[in-house]
C-alpha cells in the first residue's frame, strides 16, 4: 500500500523478468563443470521462487534439473531478524558440489554472509556462487554476486520489492518504493 509520502515505481515486469531468469540460467551453466553436481539453494522467502524458476530453466536448457534446496538463515543472522520461516530443506550432500546460493535482492550483504555460514555448516562444496535477481548496492560487507539479473542503484530511503511466483506469472514484478525524508 502506497501512502501520500511514498512513491512507488514498477521497474521490471513479468516478460523482462522471464528473460533475465533465462539469461541467469545460461550464465550458471556456462562453466563446463557447472552441469555436474550443481545445487541451487534458495534463501527462504526471497530466493525460493527464483531458485525454482532457475531450476526449471536449467532443466529446459540441458535436460536435467539441478538439485534444489531452500535455506533458512535466521539462526545465522547478526541482526534482530525474528521472522518465523520453515526450516531449511537441502535434499543432497553438498560436499564437493557446485552450490549456487540464490536470493531475490542483494543489499547490505548480511543475508548472504549468514547464508555462507549456513552452507559451510552443511558441508564443503567445491565452490559457492551467488545469483541474485536485483543488486541494489549499498553494501555493508564485501559481498559480490557472480550472477546478477539487474543492477538497480538505490538509496537507503528506498525499498526494492520483488514479487515472483514459482512459475512465470503476469504478477511478477520488481518495484521500488521511495519514502519521503
Amino acid at each position: 500500500m502506497t501512502t501520500a509520502t511514498e512513491r512507488s515505481v514498477v521497474l521490471l515486469e513479468s516478460d523482462e523478468i522471464a528473460r533475465m531468469i533465462a539469461r541467469l540460467a545460461h550464465q550458471i551453466l556456462e562453466p563446463t563443470d557447472a552441469q555436474h553436481g550443481l545445487v541451487l539453494i534458495g534463501i527462504r522467502r526471497g530466493g525460493e521462487a527464483l531458485a525454482q524458476r532457475l531450476a526449471a530453466q536449467i532443466e529446459a536448457i540441458c535436460g536435467k534439473a539441478p538439485a534444489t534446496g531452500f535455506l533458512n538463515i535466521n539462526l545465522y543472522r547478526d541482526d534482530r531478524v525474528t521472522h518465523e520461516m520453515p526450516e531449511s530443506q537441502i535434499p543432497v550432500d553438498i560436499t564437493g558440489r557446485l552450490v549456487v546460493v540464490v536470493d531475490d535482492v542483494l543489499f547490505t550483504g548480511r543475508t548472504i554472509r549468514a547464508a555462507l555460514d549456513a552452507v559451510t555448516d552443511l558441508g564443503r562444496p567445491s565452490a559457492i556462487r551467488l545469483c541474485v535477481l536485483v543488486d541494489r548496492g549499498l553494501r555493508e560487507l564485501p559481498i559480490q554476486a557472480d550472477y546478477v539479473g539487474r543492477v538497480i542503484p538505490s538509496s537507503r530511503r528506498e525499498h526494492v520489492d520483488v514479487s515472483l511466483a514459482a512459475a512465470a506469472a503476469p504478477s511478477d514484478a520488481v518495484s521500488i518504493h521511495a519514502h519521503a525524508p
